[in-house]
């Protein structure tokens, strides 16, 4: 054994004990240690991130749930009396399966209520419309609905597995017979995956599984939403790509509009916070927003005076979220493997193993039937023909067994199965009282119902197909008037909105030249333009240099700006600029720009803008300064005669000569009969 002095060398030690050398790979260089971390942080994400994909974040889809959910609904359907249980109780039983805290429970089953079909609540479970959260769960209560408990539990068909703490046992899947994959929707993100699935019309998905049992493909399946809306689907292809959702505006009077439904995911708080933040930013003249919302929803908004109705609504879907794009990516775990599907492909595979689940269904029926048959013409042969008279002498159990086992036998050709043991025990069980008073009458009366729903049972398997049909086609009937669509589709597509041309004299830019600040905040100056937010500014100052900038709020710009202008690339400019006493020419447009950036549209030097117009004006006339013997004194250059090229380029030469004054226009002062000096122009 190892002293303490020992083992305090060893622990001080400069170099390892020989066995206890670390290996080192030859071509990575790691060490062993580093092997097995890696090793280790590789095999715990690789937990990690199945966990998350299978039991939190991806619905299944075969019963279209999460994990969470179906231990929500599992815990109700155990306690189920038909009547309200306390939300807070429900919380406690699926804690039982659920190894998280309670607040994702709540959250969880209060969001799983609102969507309506599986379960019924009774108190303040929020409002989808305002955002208001639910009452605490000790203060609210809920039930199965009559579809979830008709449609989405049978135990004869559940696999259970022990829960998280082995001390009960789980459904892994509930037989659902309903596509609730596509009628609840659903969001998750994962390890690498995300979904997001978007509700779709209960009757709808009825019908389209109606027509894929018949052999043909349904129409075309869209998405319906709790809180409506009118939709444009032409970007949705069978749960892949976009939708977009507006709300619904009415006008009323003159200066009022009236929000009636919203669109998906957005509630009247959220869409109150964009619309405020639409009008501080000058995009939408709105005077006040009162929310009068309830059950229904009803947002007025009281408009400036003389504001137009139709624009501002349309300023309403274009800069709050009147209107919002929805992306759809249907990802769910087939077999507990994440796939990624169509709407079609999900009822396909959801009408398949509906029609299997029904089979189950009828074949457990079948055998129940077939049990309840042998058992009561059991009884009957046995009071019938009073085999209980045989077992009078018998002095053994072993007799006794045998005596019935020989007499009911002899009835054989009545019975649809053997005589077992079970059997036997069964009707050494029948009590005296039953035999004295044994109505012989109801017992064939009940045998005789028994052979007939048993034919019905076998017929129905047989044509399992078409009883499947009939089977949703009930179900559509039944349940489908009280979940009608709430969200209108816009079969053309929403028209589009020219943003600019709403915006176009979003903002006045003003230049106070005096104090060198340019933007729409400015209060003093000339007013040099209107412009939209989504515009772009070009500044050019008069030493040659620009730049292209968002439309400022008050930016200082300096005291000798040139030309401030809505930024188009490809609109056609003439510049004339003196570089080094030497005076240039040129036709151009701004091109391509990085925003904030500076350029200049002179060479490196001295430079001064003589002239900046847009367009192409006809002719440029310039007077040149007086100088001694100096013959010409004017020169008038036709601007068709250069090639529209990019800014950075230096131009043509007008002259080398000191210039007083130019312009497009022709001066009052021009001598129309002075020749032109021909040297006067040289291009380079």
């Amino acid at each position: 054994m190892m002293s303490d002095e020992d083992k305090q060398d060893e622990l001080f030690s400069d170099e390892p004990p020989p066995e206890e050398v670390e290996a080192v790979d030859e071509e990575t260089g790691a060490g062993e240690d580093e092997f097995v971390l890696r090793d280790l942080i590789d095999e715990n994400f690789l937990e990690y991130a199945g966990y998350v994909i299978k039991d939190r974040a991806i619905p299944s889809l075969e019963d279209g749930l999460k994990p969470v959910q179906r231990r929500i609904l599992w815990s109700l359907h155990r306690n189920d009396d038909g009547k309200f249980i306390k939300v807070a109780n429900i919380v406690g039983y699926t804690m039982q399966f659920h190894p998280h805290g309670d607040a994702s429970i709540a959250d969880a089953l209060v969001t799983l209520t609102n969507k309506r079909y599986l379960i019924e609540g009774q108190g303040n479970f929020g409002n989808i419309h305002t955002g208001d959260p639910a009452a605490a769960s000790r203060y609210i209560e809920c039930r199965l609905t009559p579809l979830a408990r008709e449609q989405v539990f049978n135990k004869h068909l559940t696999t259970f597995i022990p829960s998280y703490d082995g001390r009960n046992d789980e459904p892994v899947l509930l037989p659902s017979k309903l596509p609730l994959l596509l009628m609840l929707g659903a969001e998750g993100i994962a390890v690498g995956l995300a979904t997001k699935i978007l509700p779709h019309n209960f009757g709808e998905l009825l019908q389209g599984q109606m027509e894929i049992l018949k052999g043909r493909s349904p129409k075309k399946i869209l998405p319906d939403f709790l809180t409506g809306g009118v939709m444009d689907a032409t970007e949705y292809d069978m749960g892949r790509g976009k939708v977009k959702v507006r709300a619904v505006i009415e006008k009323k009077g003159k200066n009022q509009l009236i929000i009636r439904e919203l669109p998906y995911n957005t509630t009247t708080e959220s869409l109150i916070r964009t619309i405020e933040d639409a009008i501080r930013k000058k995009k939408i003249k709105i005077r006040s927003i009162q929310d009068y919302t309830a059950e229904n929803v009803e947002l007025h908004l009281n408009l400036i005076a003389g504001q137009d109705q139709d624009e501002t609504i349309k300023k309403l879907y274009a800069f709050t979220d009147c209107e919002i794009s929805v992306s759809s990516s249907i990802l769910c775990l087939e077999n507990n493997r994440p796939v990624e599907l169509t709407v079609n492909e999900v009822l396909r595979k959801l009408s398949d193993q509906l029609v299997e689940t029904l089979r189950l269904e009828l074949e457990w029926e079948k055998n129940r039937l077939l049990d309840e048959f042998h058992h009561k013409t059991l009884v009957q042969i046995f009071i019938e023909n009073r085999i209980y008279k045989d077992i009078e002498e018998c002095k053994t159990y072993a007799a006794v067994q045998k005596a019935v086992l020989d007499g009911v036998n002899k009835f054989r050709h009545l019975l649809k199965r053997d005589v077992n043991k079970d059997d036997v025990e069964m009707l050494l069980g029948v009590r005296i009282k039953r035999i004295s008073r044994f109505d012989i009458e109801k017992n064939r009366k009940d045998i005789d119902e028994i052979l007939i729903a048993l034919d019905e049972v076998e017929k129905n398997l047989g044509r399992i197909v078409d009883y499947a049909v009939d089977y949703l086609k009930n179900l559509k009937k039944k349940y489908a008037k009280d979940y009608p669509r709430l969200t209108r589709v816009d079969e053309d597509g929403f028209k589009k909105i020219e943003v600019r041309k709403l915006t176009a004299s979003e903002l006045k830019v003003r230049y106070d030249a005096s104090a060198g600040y340019l933007g729409h905040e400015v209060k003093e100056g000339e007013e040099l333009l209107q412009c939209s937010s989504l515009d772009k500014v070009i500044i050019v100052w008069k030493d040659g240099r620009y730049m292209m900038i968002p439309p400022p709020e008050k930016l200082f710009v300096d005291k000798n700006v040139e030309y401030v202008g809505v930024f188009d690339r490809e609109k056609e400019f003439l510049c004339v600029y003196t570089h080094n006493q030497t005076s240039y020419i040129k036709r151009f447009n701004f091109g391509g720009c990085i925003q904030n950036k500076e350029y200049s549209l002179c060479p490196k030097g001295k430079n001064k803008l003589l002239l900046l117009e847009e367009g192409a004006p006809e002719e440029v006339y310039v007077k040149f300064a007086p100088m001694k013997n100096q013959r010409v004194h004017q020169l008038k250059v036709k601007v068709a005669d250069y090639a529209v090229k990019g800014a950075k380029t230096k131009g043509n030469q007008l002259t080398a000569k000191k210039i007083k004054n130019l312009g497009t226009k022709k001066p009052k002062n021009w001598d129309d009969e002075s020749d032109l000096d021909p040297n006067a122009v040289l291009d380079f």
